[in-house]
């Protein structure tokens, strides 16, 4: 059943074999560049994955470059200045930017749940809901994603600043925690906490209370471009995402094969897949689905989800209060995809 159900979807992406078949003739592949935020992590695999199996060449696309980053900002400037066609991304950042007058858009929510979540020892401080912070030390930098989030999510639950002691920390904040340093730091399920594991006790041994869980329901990274992008060469963009979210399909279905590409397509990660593939199973289990992906489809962005999204920055003084709440993402490439339902 599955296998018919994805053949179905993967056989619209076959236009360009049909044409040659039936003597047409067969369209030049636009080639496109991508962005990411960072290091390659798990929620990565999906542009790789979608290189190594073809899904971009079946829809006419060949992905010249996946760059590496040095933060969700710094994506955000280079696909907003042409110099990547997509990118990869914190959208909260997006929509701070977008308040910044870079001209991006986000397609596709990939961490439909926010990966953002309050990190501890357990064997020190077993915390399991937010009231659990209450005087605790917490490590963070005044700047950033990580510092809206604390500040939102204690918000969200009655707490503010003046509940916990703050120490102000430079990022990365792991060390600090390992160190016992401070009681607890704010980080991603799905980036930190699989190499944080190793330095603690292995996996089991850091208490976990994720921000989704607790009212914290902004999105997390996905896939974006450039409003030019999409008024010049909608059909490219749209044939992008069908790709993508054929890859993304995979990366849900073979995650071993997903990080085995990943790792060769990236040789300095050959002692790292067992950390990639924790990420990825983080993601699986914590991230990538929710009640709006099970009725729309994998990445699909709820309208209801990015206006509180907005709020929740309206709410920390990140975003202006006549910030619109229903611009700056477009769910018709994701819709038009029909990606199958998760």
């Amino acid at each position: 059943m599955r296998q018919g159900i994805i053949g179905r979807l993967f056989g619209a992406g076959l236009t360009a074999a049909a044409a040659l078949a039936s003597g047409a003739p067969a369209r030049a592949a636009d080639q496109v560049s991508v962005q990411l935020d960072w290091v390659v992590r798990g929620n990565h695999a999906m542009f790789f994955v979608g290189q190594a199996k073809g899904f971009f060449e079946q829809n006419g696309i060949i992905v010249a470059n996946i760059r590496k980053g040095t933060g969700s900002t710094d994506a955000l400037r280079l696909v907003a200045n042409g110099n990547a066609e997509f990118g990869f991304g914190d959208l909260p950042t997006l929509l701070i930017g977008r308040a910044q007058a870079l001209p991006v858009a986000a397609l596709a929510a990939v961490n439909q749940k926010s990966p953002m979540a309050m990190l501890a020892v357990k064997a020190r401080h077993p915390i399991a809901k937010p009231q659990d912070l209450k005087g605790l030390n917490v490590g963070v930098h005044p700047a950033g994603s990580t510092y809206i989030f604390l500040k939102a999510f204690l918000a969200k639950n009655g707490m503010s600043l003046q509940d916990i002691k703050q120490s102000t920390v430079a990022p990365p904040y792991e060390n600090y925690l390992v160190l016992g340093r401070v009681d607890a730091v704010p980080g991603y399920l799905d980036a930190e906490v699989p190499e944080l594991e190793v330095k603690t006790g292995g996996p089991g041994s850091l208490a976990i209370v994720q921000g989704a869980d607790f009212g914290y329901n902004a999105y997390g990274s996905g896939l974006f471009t450039s409003e030019k992008m999409i008024a010049e060469k909608r059909d490219v963009v749209q044939r992008f995402v069908k790709a993508y979210l054929q890859a993304f399909q995979y990366v849900i279905e073979h995650t071993d094969d997903a990080v085995a590409i990943v790792v060769k397509a990236n040789p300095e990660y050959k002692d790292k897949g067992a950390m990639l593939k924790e990420q990825l199973e983080a993601d699986l289990e914590h991230s990538f689905f929710s009640a709006n992906s099970k009725e729309h489809g994998i990445g699909w962005i709820s309208p209801k989800q990015w206006a509180e999204t907005v709020e929740t920055l309206q709410s920390q003084d990140v975003l202006p209060k006549d910030a619109s709440t229903t611009a700056g993402f477009d769910a018709r490439f994701v819709e038009a995809a029909n990606p199958l339902k998760r």
